[in-house]
């Protein structure tokens, strides 16, 4: 993990988690039928995926780009991150839409990725935490 000067400010991360929700949504919604055609999952699946993503993305822009980011902005963020892994494996464990072993990489990659985003979101929410007076 970086240290905390390295670390990008909770604005930053949920820009750039918008941004990378905004990009994987276009990418699953106007390519659904060939993304499904190489990994093996439903091309439903990846449209409704990829429309979920857009308004997320909307979302978390709103969110970092308050005025005054409030916490529960990025306790949100992580949270929804938190649910789209979960989803992302319960999605693999099911076998549902017999994904490919390109499909399931897919998965997996894009999971991974959230997951990384989300710790560093974590970490630089708790950074950002008001610290506690001492007497």
């Amino acid at each position: 993990m970086p240290t905390k000067s390295a670390l990008p400010s909770l604005r930053t991360l949920l820009l750039i988690d918008a941004a990378t929700c905004a990009a994987l949504g276009l990418v699953l919604d106007l390519g659904a039928a060939p993304i499904a055609a190489l990994t093996g999952l439903p091309a439903g699946l990846l449209l409704y995926a990829g429309l979920a993503l857009l308004p997320i993305a909307a979302f978390l822009a709103l969110i970092a780009l308050r005025p005054t980011l409030q916490p529960i902005g990025g306790r949100l963020a992580i949270a929804g991150n938190a649910a789209w892994i979960a989803a992302s494996l319960a999605l693999l464990a099911s076998g549902w839409g017999a994904p490919n072993g390109l499909g399931v990489t897919f998965v997996l990659i894009q999971a991974l990725a959230v997951a990384g985003l989300t710790l560093l979101e974590l970490a630089a929410l708790r950074r950002s935490a008001p610290r506690p007076q001492t007497a």
